[in-house]
């Protein structure tokens, strides 16, 4: 629950930052700027760090800044400072003015439309402020990183446990009259060990992350499905090269649907360099596939109420019945594919893909014999062919059941494939971050080993 003090105070310098941000719009217009927008934010938060039963580090750290764009015709200018007294916010826009002077014109450059800018801003609950001491926050990750070691005798060493909080308030506005600002909140809590059997030596993590402290894992649950990830991952082999079916565990198939992003994004579509290029309107999964952009979710990580240009952000289908139905596109990138902004300046907000009806254990069993991926390496994804390459470790699965850990393998195939023969999700989807997803099991892609 948060403090009726800390409100106070919250608000207090929501105000005074809103002010700020007034300020700097006025002197942008007195310097000569025909339109600007600027953003000030106020941040802080603990880290600590502890490894083998002993503290590594303790670090309290805060942050502020204020950015500023000015537009001279068709003509930005950008600066920012950490120093938010008067002087320093003057000297900024005067550089920001300064640079647009010499820029070359650009016809797409300028603020939102004002009819796109969000005029209504519900509470999305994203403000729990962890009232957290030092010395608590280093009994949490000793006692996650305790509860790792002392699972099973074959944990042998450790990476550590790692407890962030952190609070901040930010404010935006623009010479077209929009001036908001919120405070929001995140807590995480990590651990990574060490597993040996015999010459085997394996390592694997876990984490929980939120808004409230109180929605968080407990720490000791942390450390135990570290070290129970990382014991099942000893005595693993690789395979021979072979095509077959495989799942993607939820944690790590949030990474298809990032390449999916990625591939709609107005920059890389205006570019020309996406293999989804002038798809708007085509199938590119199976018709039971529905992802969609939820905003508005209580408590959520990637909630906002407007985008980093102040559009309103809203509930929308991404994907409906395999069909794409909308880019991911910002002002910019908009007015240069000659649409409309979708609000995703800065990027998606809670990215959801309807879940099915299975769960992993039953995926397993649908896919009968396969590999499921649990941990993917390297970054080889081709965005403008859609080639799909990436080192992978997880587990082979015969009968519907886990036979044995493996690893040193690549999996391949082109995301065009995976996408269309994409043929289920799970219902074990992970709320850790701004994708949710289940497990996703795709018909079939070639991993190569020894």
């Amino acid at each position: 629950m948060q403090e009726p003090t800390t409100f106070a105070r919250e608000a207090k310098q929501l105000e005074q930052l809103k002010s700020l941000v007034a300020d700097c719009l006025a002197e942008a217009r007195r310097q000569g700027a025909t339109s600007a927008e600027a953003g000030v934010s106020l941040e802080h938060g603990l880290s600590v760090t502890a490894r083998m039963g002993e503290v590594e580090t303790i670090e309290h750290h805060r942050s502020r800044g204020l950015g500023v764009t000015v537009y001279v015709g068709q003509r930005k200018g950008s600066a920012s400072t950490t120093d938010l007294s008067a002087t320093a916010m003057r000297e900024t826009v005067e550089a920001a003015c300064r640079i647009a002077q010499y820029a070359a014109e650009d016809e797409y450059a300028g603020l939102p439309d004002r009819d796109m800018l969000a005029t209504e801003f519900p509470d999305l609950d994203v403000y729990h402020p962890w009232d957290l001491d030092a010395e608590t926050a280093i009994n949490l990750a000793i006692g996650c990183e305790n509860a790792a070691r002392q699972f099973h005798p074959e944990i042998v060493n450790s990476e550590g446990a790692s407890l962030n909080t952190f609070q901040g308030l930010r404010v935006l506005g623009n010479s077209l009259g929009f001036l908001h600002g919120y405070a929001s909140s995140r807590h995480s809590l990590s651990c990574s060990v060490i597993g040996q059997r015999g010459d085997s030596m394996q390592r694997d993590d876990w984490w929980t992350v939120a808004r409230d402290a109180r929605d968080m894992e407990a720490a000791e649950l942390v450390g135990r499905k570290a070290a129970e990830r990382t014991v099942k991952r000893l005595g693993a082999r690789s395979l021979s090269t072979r095509q077959c079916p495989v799942i993607f565990a939820a944690d790590i198939a949030s990474s298809l649907l990032g390449h999916l992003i990625g591939a709609i994004r107005g920059g890389n579509l205006y570019r020309k360099s996406s293999f989804l290029l002038d798809h708007l309107g085509k199938q590119i999964f199976p018709a039971f596939i529905r992802i969609r952009e939820e905003p508005h979710l209580k408590k959520a990580l990637g909630s906002a109420p407007y985008d980093a240009e102040g559009v309103r952000t809203r509930p929308h289908h991404i994907v409906k019945d395999g069909i794409l139905e909308s880019y991911v596109l910002s002002t910019y990138s908009a007015r240069k594919l000659g649409m409309k902004t979708t609000g995703n300046a800065g990027g998606v907000h809670n990215l959801v893909i309807d879940p099915g009806e299975l769960d992993l254990e039953g995926l397993l069993k649908r896919m009968n014999t396969g590999l499921l991926v649990t941990e993917l390496m390297g970054q080889g994804v081709n965005p403008v062919t859609g080639d799909y390459s990436r080192g992978a470790s997880g587990f082979w699965v015969e009968n519907g059941e886990i036979q044995f850990p493996v690893e040193e393998i690549t999996i391949a195939g082109n995301l065009r494939d995976m996408f269309m023969n994409l043929q289920a999700v799970g219902n074990d989807v992970d709320l850790r971050g701004n994708t949710r997803t289940g497990s996703i099991l795709l018909d079939k892609m070639t991993v190569a080993g020894n």
